[in-house]
């Protein structure tokens, strides 16, 4: 089944365990900088390729959305440890990366780099996916792409059939 197929009815995500979302983006503040923002814009696909192809990294999913000026990735993490250990370890190519940002871009201003984490204990999430493919939680590795009724018709029941 491809990735772009649809998923008649209603579905929702099914994880067992904690995860962590990582929201992670940049925004080009001035157009007319392209080499500042181009390379900032270049250093996240190589740690996507690094981290797709050694899952026990801990990278369980992403998604890649572009919107104006904005890039923004959701990312599903198996811990907050592993995502903190990409971050910081030198043979890596985020710690890289952001020397590069710091050294290149600083805060001129000319591109702004975001980041959001939240640590989601296991069964403290709720999502539906109605006649959409299977996508965001429900494509991690790890997680299912369940029919909702599994977890519940309601948004109140599947956060409730968890944390009962």
């Amino acid at each position: 089944m491809s990735r772009f197929t649809v998923q008649p009815g209603r579905f929702s995500a099914s994880i067992d365990d904690d995860f962590v979302v990582f929201v992670i983006g940049m925004r080009v503040n001035k157009l007319w900088k392209l080499h500042k923002w181009i390379p900032v814009s270049r250093a996240m696909g190589p740690m996507i390729a690094e981290l797709m192809s050694h899952p026990e990294k801990g990278l369980l999913g992403v998604r890649t959305m572009w919107a104006g000026r904005t890039i923004t990735l959701i990312q599903y993490w198996r811990s907050f440890e592993q995502l903190e250990h990409f971050a910081r370890d030198k043979d890596d190519p985020h710690l890289q990366a952001w020397r590069d940002f710091n050294a290149k871009v600083g805060t001129s201003g000319d591109v702004g780099v975001y980041h959001e984490t939240y640590k989601v204990p296991a069964g403290a999430y709720e999502c539906v996916y109605s006649n959409m493919p299977v996508m965001g939680l429900a494509a991690a590795n790890g997680a299912e792409h369940v029919p909702v009724a599994r977890r519940g018709e309601a948004a109140r029941e599947r956060l409730a059939a968890v944390n009962a």
